[in-house]
């Protein structure tokens, strides 16, 4: 094992809860803080693909997860009047015996990784986060935001796609682009048909219908917006019923004809963080979002941050060095989070193109090549599957 004993993770979503958890397990000492006062999990739901439970079968998490979840091998895609273009059946990577993906509630993952940080014996700190960092070689010293101070071996950056570890060790000039785009999410009633993941493409937008619990699923909504633009409250429905009126097939008609005033209608838009190699400053790692954002569109951001907190807990557990335990993460991390990158950036640009003909065309094309292919051919399923 490294001289790593003592380890300070800085936020608490997926992937520093992981790493807390998947640290602790190999017997190291994690304190974990993280800024907001209480557990607050944002956004919908998740989907969790093979390599993903993958992650967490190796965390000793992924019946839990499945558990409080839906499963399905199925992914469908349909025009916007719901002509169905191709039924993939995904590649089960975790377990040949289990459904190939996950889909649950953001909520329900939260509170299954607390609780796994905190039985692998994880400190955890709420409303705190540091605010200086100071490497001196053997430790890092610490100033928390409420005047404490502490010192570790090692320290981990978890804090999302605007990084305050991020800043502070490279400065601020790595900062979240926009890629365009922005994803309206909400949950609904899933009817009891609806066993899978569909997509739908449209002109200039893509929509999508994902299970999550056996009475719930999520509606999605990918769409060309201008930079900087916000909605307001009272702006989300009437906004998002208008952007899917092009969605005229029955499955997102009934969704769209039961959105109300009522429904919790999340809006985000869609950036992306490339911070270049290394995402390591002396002592201090960032992983995850912090690192490495990319869009949603093949729903593997959550997963790459998970990777991340499992790949340096096992190479922080080897009989090395800390710098060729930084190195061995950054060969085996690098490769995976730029592939899942560059493709989740395509698969997002051939969802908003403007000119029906175009799109067209991008629907025959998917039409032709996905009934071509097996799970094992289809790139990103194939290079996902290879061992992380």
């Amino acid at each position: 094992m490294t001289s790593v004993r003592k380890v300070l993770i800085i936020g608490g979503g997926i992937g520093g809860l992981t790493c807390a958890a998947a640290m602790g397990q190999r017997g190291l000492y994690v304190d974990l803080i993280e800024q907001k006062p209480v557990h607050n999990a944002l956004g919908v739901g998740i989907i969790q693909p093979g390599n993903a439970l993958r992650a967490l079968d190796s965390l000793g998490v992924m019946d839990a997860c499945m558990s409080a979840g839906f499963q399905s091998d199925d992914y469908v895609y349909y025009d916007a009047h719901e002509n169905e273009l191709a039924r993939l059946q995904m590649r089960r990577i975790a377990d040949k015996n289990q459904p190939a993906v996950n889909f649950l509630p953001r909520v329900a993952l939260h509170r299954i990784l607390a609780d796994a940080a905190v039985r692998a014996g994880a400190c955890v700190r709420m409303g705190v986060t540091a605010d200086w960092l100071a490497d001196r070689g053997t430790g890092v010293d610490v100033r928390f935001s409420d005047g404490t101070t502490g010192t570790y071996d090692f320290v981990v950056g978890a804090d999302g796609i605007r990084s305050k570890s991020r800043a502070m060790l490279f400065g601020d000039e790595i900062q979240p682009s926009y890629t365009g785009h922005g994803v309206w999410r909400v949950t609904v009633p899933r009817p009891a048909d609806h066993t899978f993941q569909s997509i739908h493409y449209g002109v200039a937008a893509k929509a999508g219908l994902v299970p999550l619990t056996r009475e719930s699923m999520y509606l999605l909504l990918v769409t060309n917006e201008p930079a900087g633009h916000w909605f307001e409250a009272n702006e989300l429905l009437p906004a998002l019923k208008a952007r899917l009126h092009q969605f005229d097939g029955p499955r997102i008609q009934r969704v769209t004809n039961d959105l109300d005033g009522g429904s919790a209608i999340v809006y985000t838009a869609i950036e992306e963080v490339i911070l270049p190699a290394p995402w390591y400053r002396g002592r201090t790692l960032l992983i995850g979002d912090a690192a490495h954002a990319s869009g949603p569109h093949i729903a593997q951001g959550a997963t790459m941050a998970i990777e991340d907190a499992c790949v340096i807990a096992d190479e922080l557990a080897k009989d090395q060095s800390l710098d060729a335990a930084l190195d061995a993460f950054m060969r085996r991390r690098l490769p995976r989070c730029r592939f899942v990158q560059e493709f989740s950036r395509k698969m997002g640009e051939e969802g908003q193109l403007t000119d029906p003909d175009q799109c067209a065309a991008r629907n025959e094309r998917f039409r032709v090549s996905f009934a071509s292919t097996t799970p094992q051919a289809r790139p990103h399923e194939a290079f996902l599957a290879e061992p992380i």
